[in-house]
């Protein structure tokens, strides 16, 4: 489980701040959940008999429970709640769901593979005529969303029933012509992972490749027909009846801790602007140019940046190449001739910035907003 600093847990915010924007454009409402649930919930859910060895159990009371592996049977426990109809479908919530799996200390790995992590987890609840259209709307949004952080390939992987699932041929055999009808409609090839879905459904999943040609699995939407039932989910139809919805799972990261992961194995610690924990570190030549590195370094926080000052009585030339290790993208430099024009020399990776502060601290703010909007 990680201990969050305040550089990575900036960084942690600045993607929360990513997938929010995205499903809240999408018509996604955001909820949570508990933590804790007993197990007659994760008997329903097929969890306890499919993934029991991979939950944290214990005693409430004299009743078992456990810490949630997943967010499904919450989301399930809501909508029902709500007793909707047909006029209500289909539903779309989300949470940051913070997960338990108790896995083997062997197989954890740092932000990759953890045992408490956090899913954008989203479930979509409509009936069976809309179902394909909501897997074809997530499809056709998750390029976009992965090309702002800098992934322009994106592969799919279409995978299919289980040796060990849950529901009946039938089910399955809809389920699985729905996302390959999604797939034939969208174009362009795909890979099949015969027997890799989730217990209670196929599912497809999105792969990014990084810079040094590694594939990266995240995203994925799965189409379930066995919870609803087990759950005794229901809405009412437009002909009075009362029908099971169908649920399809979806998320973007898979794991917020393991798609930041993924991040910096790509960049390395030269991250885009836009997610630099500091984005500019302003350094005084002397002592006498410290007042102007002050007020510029407020004036450019003012302007949403985010600024650091190094007053240190290193060498400059130390300062700036600690700046550089650090991969700051924008390092502006205060000296006599700063102090006279009012204004900063900034060294960048790959731009020029000229002009007055106020020039200069605009055009800053736009090379490092977000593609999400303010956070």
């Amino acid at each position: 489980m990680a201990y969050w600093h305040p550089r990575g847990f900036l960084l942690y915010r600045l993607l929360e701040h990513a997938v929010r924007a995205h499903f809240t454009e999408q018509g996604y409402s955001e909820v949570r959940t508990p933590q804790l649930l007993r197990q007659p919930v994760w008997e329903a859910s097929g969890h306890f008999s499919h993934f029991h060895g991979g939950m944290f159990t214990l005693m409430d009371g004299s009743e078992a429970a456990a810490l949630k592996p997943v967010s499904c049977p919450g989301h399930i426990h809501l909508v029902r709640r709500d007793s909707p109809s047909y006029r209500d479908l289909p539903i779309r919530i989300a949470e940051f769901g913070i997960v338990h799996r108790d896995e083997p200390s062997g197989t954890l790995h740092g932000l990759l593979r953890l045992r408490q992590f956090t899913q954008d987890d989203g479930h979509i609840f409509c009936e069976p005529d809309q179902a394909e259209r909501e897997v074809e709307a997530f499809c056709r949004s998750v390029a976009p969303f992965y090309a702002r952080f800098g992934f322009e390939r994106v592969g799919v992987t279409l995978a299919t029933r289980p040796a060990e699932s849950a529901g009946d041929d039938a089910s399955w055999a809809h389920a699985e012509a729905a996302l390959r009808n999604v797939l034939g409609r969208l174009g362009g090839a795909f890979d099949e992972a015969p027997g890799g879905g989730a217990f209670y459904g196929p599912k497809l999943e999105f792969v990014l490749k990084d810079r040094h040609g590694r594939d990266w699995t995240c995203g994925t939407i799965q189409f379930d027909l066995v919870m609803p039932p087990r759950f005794e989910l229901r809405y009412v139809d437009a002909s009075g009846q009362r029908r099971h919805p169908v649920m399809l799972h979806r998320a973007l990261y898979g794991s917020l801790e393991r798609f930041m992961g993924m991040l910096l194995e790509h960049y390395g610690p030269a991250l885009p602007p836009w997610l630099c924990p500091t984005q500019v570190l302003v350094l005084p030549i002397a002592e006498a140019h410290e007042a102007w590195a002050r007020a510029a370094a407020g004036e450019l926080a003012r302007a949403g940046l985010r600024v650091a000052s190094d007053f240190r009585k290193e060498t400059l030339a130390k300062r700036v190449a600690e700046a550089h290790a650090a991969a700051v993208p924008f390092v502006a430099i205060v000296g006599a001739r700063e102090v006279e024009a009012r204004s900063l020399s900034i060294r960048a990776r790959d731009r020029h910035f000229s002009g007055g502060l106020e020039a200069i601290a605009r055009d800053l703010a736009e090379a490092c907003a977000s593609p999400f909007g303010s956070i």
